[in-house]
């Protein structure tokens, strides 16, 4: 479990939607304006209280270790658990997490400060056992895990059993882009070219497109527009402006260039 950015009433959040705390061990921060981390040193003190004792792992840009550890410093509330800080600074994506199941790639962005998006990419998983075929050649169950890796079988009568014979293609490997506050920037394209699913800001509508220049932002339109040239699977909308009498609008403006368009809203889960 990832946790993507960490604004304000974060906390209050996890608890409505009944999120364990201490399944949280990694946290990416997109950029250090306040609606996308001053709910952080919250958390982390949080933790403490909840007698954590797991290291905890936090991506973000520079001055943000500063920042935290300042807070903690001042009010003496330094954590019982290791906190680790990996410092991005880069302007170019690099990878800043890899286990045996995923992939995280940083995307870099066009805002005020120094900002970055998120690809996180599932690996390959193993290949799925043909039961039928398996005892069909009477099979010892020893030989299971060989097999999903993606081995071919030697019997004991000297006949050699394909792989393509024992199992089936594992599911495709999903990918999830997120792309926090950012002008509209076709740089990103090439990355996230296939991806799933794409999160992507729309603080604007194409009516207020003369705001997006200046303030660094993008429009539903533009979003959409991202997600059709990179051929996106499905497009997230989210980080509206209030200004706006329904989030609806959004929606309806980015299908006039994307056609499967979601809206993010608290507390929304999505299933792919």
């Amino acid at each position: 479990m990832f946790l993507i950015d960490c604004g304000e009433g974060t906390q209050v959040q996890l608890r409505k939607n009944k999120i364990k705390f201490s399944r949280i061990n990694h946290i990416f921060i997109s950029h250090l304006h306040g609606d996308h981390f001053f709910g952080l040193p919250g958390l982390i003190s949080t933790f403490r209280l909840l007698g954590r004792d797991k290291e905890m792992h936090i991506y973000g840009p520079k001055g943000i270790q500063e920042a935290i550890t300042l807070l903690l410093k001042l009010g003496d509330s330094w954590t019982n658990y290791k906190l680790t800080f990996h410092i991005l600074n880069s302007k170019s994506s690099e990878i800043v997490f890899e286990d045996e199941k995923v992939v995280v790639e940083t995307i870099p962005l066009n805002h005020r400060v120094y900002t970055n998006g998120f690809l996180f990419k599932e690996k390959l998983g193993e290949r799925k056992l043909n039961i039928g075929a398996v005892e069909k050649y009477d099979i010892d169950r020893s030989a299971f895990q060989n097999i999903k890796n993606g081995k071919d079988v030697h019997l004991d009568t000297g006949q050699t059993v394909s792989n393509s014979d024992l199992t089936f293609d594992p599911p495709k490997p999903k990918s999830y882009a997120y792309c926090s506050d950012t002008a509209f920037e076709p740089k990103i394209i090439p990355q996230i070219t296939g991806a799933d699913i794409l999160y992507h800001e729309a603080t604007f509508l194409d009516s207020e497109e003369h705001l997006s220049g200046k303030t660094k932002h993008a429009t539903a339109k533009q979003a959409a527009k991202i997600a059709k040239l990179a051929k996106v699977g499905q497009l997230v909308l989210g980080h509206y402006s209030t200004r706006y009498k329904s989030i609806d609008l959004f929606k309806q403006e980015a299908q006039t260039i994307f056609e499967n368009v979601q809206l993010a809203d608290d507390g929304k889960i999505f299933e792919f």
